[in-house]
């Protein structure tokens, strides 16, 4: 006779209290984690913790066709970004939506008026000689200075680490050295003034301009440099505001070691919009590495040769020119000759990000886009925290209603379904929690009204697993084989049900922008949790249970009692009793 056969995972279901605890400890280290992180609330969106709101539409240009597309809107936003965080705002948000218009978000404390002038106004693109340039509040840096030619980079680029300014045909000339400064991606700004006139060397002081006694007006540039700390975020925020194209002003920027320079810069020579187009291209030839080219207008070409003429007489650092974008210096290449052409290339030690940044703000220059606003939509923190206690409000009476119906039907087992309940909602609210400064989610009113809807769903994967386990019972089978045997189908039945909500949810976030994400990305969050809290909680909870007197003898308040649940005893059969019978005689 065979030996009977072991259950396939006796080991795991012989030993639930052990998934128990490893579950517990995950979440006291989450809950630790969020404790140890200081954000120890949901990062509320703009609808709950009051705020600005900012609808900008973008319009073509005069004469420019099919200009609003993804890569112009896109480039916009990210102009926008810089723009508000410019202002302090940590948390503000800036996405598309639809196809033409952009939203902008700004949280409470921010002044709304500026932000609603930075956000709305045309960003301007400049090339601007270079007069002079430090380091910021240290002594200058010493290193080769750019120096340009007509023609692809050579060694000397590449291994310096600076960015230089070449025709797209010809040779090129060797990079001369003196102590200046490189300047790609560079943050914020400029101030306005007369034109300094410029001495050939970048001593720590600007004295790239007339003696501070002969013009006011250079006096006050040259005094608003030397007090320049371009280190401190909140001067950089300020500076250049207000500037104009045909005057001088002061910058900051920051150089390939991560050191922040301060900048004298002449008037605007060349307008972004004289660049016609801009691209990254990686040099497979000269093994130079990424390179950003540029191609002007007509207008744009002349002027660049007439520039770069008058720069390539100069020594470093005033045979550099400044590409500056909305305020902030991107990369500031040298020449050594007149560039000519209605071409140039910018290369240095690029890798294929920089070079396709930067090729993407030379690109806004030419952006043939303006952007009107649509609407302006303000909510105080009083409105938001009505809203947030309204949305509370409703999730108690949701989750309370749930409650009664799983102690009035389920009795004993509600106690199982009620702190799985309890568990769910805690672990979403530390990964919400962590969630905020990890990847900037917020929860606002529609993610909200997702984790409400995700109270039901919940419930319902406890409820599958109860009635496969009331099932079993029915078919004359006792607690705990009930409970193994009820497992395999429910999980399966979860698992489907689960998925389909989280397809839902996928394609809501994909297909949606805005607020409606929120929901979605909720929704999901907590549809996952669901499989989580089912598969490491609630069923290990359930064996242990399964072995407890109170329900193993089907107590009439466990759930479990055979005659609630209409179970019929099992009928016994007993032997029939023959009669006598008499012998026949033969």
């Amino acid at each position: 006779m065979a030996a009977p056969k072991k259950g396939r995972n006796q080991g795991a279901q012989g030993r639930p209290g052990r998934t128990l605890v490893l579950f517990l400890i995950a979440i006291v280290a989450l809950t630790g984690g969020m404790f140890a992180s200081g954000h120890s609330t949901p990062r509320l969106g703009i609808d709950l913790a009051g705020g600005t709101s900012i609808t900008l539409q973008a319009e073509n240009e005069p004469g420019q066709k099919n200009a609003i597309n993804p890569t112009n809107m896109n480039t916009a936003v990210g102009i926008m970004e810089r723009r508000v965080n410019g202002l302090g705002v940590s948390e503000a948000e800036v996405q598309t939506q639809g196809e033409s218009n952009i939203i902008v978000n700004i949280p409470k404390g921010t002044n709304s008026e500026q932000a609603r002038e930075q956000v709305g106004t045309t960003a301007k693109l400049y090339f601007r000689p270079v007069l002079t340039t430090e380091v910021s509040g240290g002594d200058p840096a010493a290193s080769p200075s750019p120096s340009a030619s007509s023609s692809a980079s050579t060694g000397s680029d590449k291994d310096s680490g600076k960015d230089k300014a070449t025709d797209k045909a010809t040779s090129s000339t060797t990079p001369s050295a003196t102590s200046s400064t490189q300047g790609r991606a560079v943050t914020d700004a400029l101030k306005a003034d007369p034109t300094p006139s410029g001495s050939g060397s970048p001593s720590s002081s600007p004295s790239a301009s007339p003696p501070a006694s002969t013009d006011p007006a250079t006096a006050k540039l040259q005094a608003e440099y030397t007090a320049l700390d371009c280190s401190k975020e909140t001067v950089r925020a300020k500076v250049g505001d207000g500037v104009k194209a045909e005057d001088p002003t002061v910058a900051c920027g920051q150089n390939a070691q991560g050191q922040w320079q301060k900048y004298i810069l002449g008037p605007a020579e060349v307008e972004g919009t004289d660049v016609d187009k801009a691209s990254a291209l990686f040099d497979t030839q000269g093994a130079a590495g990424w390179k950003v080219t540029m191609d002007f207008t007509s207008k744009g070409s002349d002027k660049f040769a007439k520039i770069t003429g008058k720069l390539a007489q100069n020594q470093s650092p005033q045979n550099q020119f400044a590409i500056v974008l909305d305020g902030e210096v991107v990369s500031d290449p040298y020449v050594s000759q007149a560039l000519t052409g209605g071409s140039a290339e910018i290369s240095g030690s690029f890798d294929q990000q920089e070079a396709e940044d930067l090729a993407n703000m030379l690109s806004y220059g030419a952006l043939p886009l303006t952007f009107t606003e649509a609407s302006v939509t303000t909510v105080t923190a009083a409105l938001g925290g009505e809203q947030l206690e309204a949305g509370l409000i409703a999730g108690a009476i949701g989750l309370a209603l749930v409650i009664i119906y799983l102690v009035a039907y389920y009795r004993g087992l509600s106690f199982v379904a009620i702190i799985s309940l309890l568990v769910s909602a805690a672990m979403t609210y530390v990964i919400m929690s962590l969630l905020g400064p990890a990847i900037g989610f917020a929860l606002n009113l529609p993610a909200v009204c997702g984790a409400i809807v995700a109270i039901g769903i919940t419930a319902d994967s406890f409820i599958v697993f109860f009635e496969r386990i009331r099932d079993e019972i029915r078919d004359g089978r006792t607690l705990r084989p009930a409970v193994q045997r009820a497992w395999p189908r429910a999980r399966r039945t979860i698992l489907v049900s689960d998925f389909v909500s989280f397809l839902a949810a996928a394609v809501l976030f994909v297909v949606t922008v805005g607020k409606v994400q929120g929901f979605a990305f909720t929704l999901g969050l907590t549809t996952l949790l669901d499989v989580v809290v089912v598969f490491f909680f609630t069923k290990p909870l359930m064996t242990i249970l399964a072995r407890k007197k109170f329900f193993t003898e089907g107590h009439s308040w466990s759930g479990l009692d055979p005659k609630r649940l209409g179970v019929q005893p099992p009928l016994r059969r007993t032997r029939r009793v023959s009669a006598p019978v008499d012998p026949k005689e033969a």
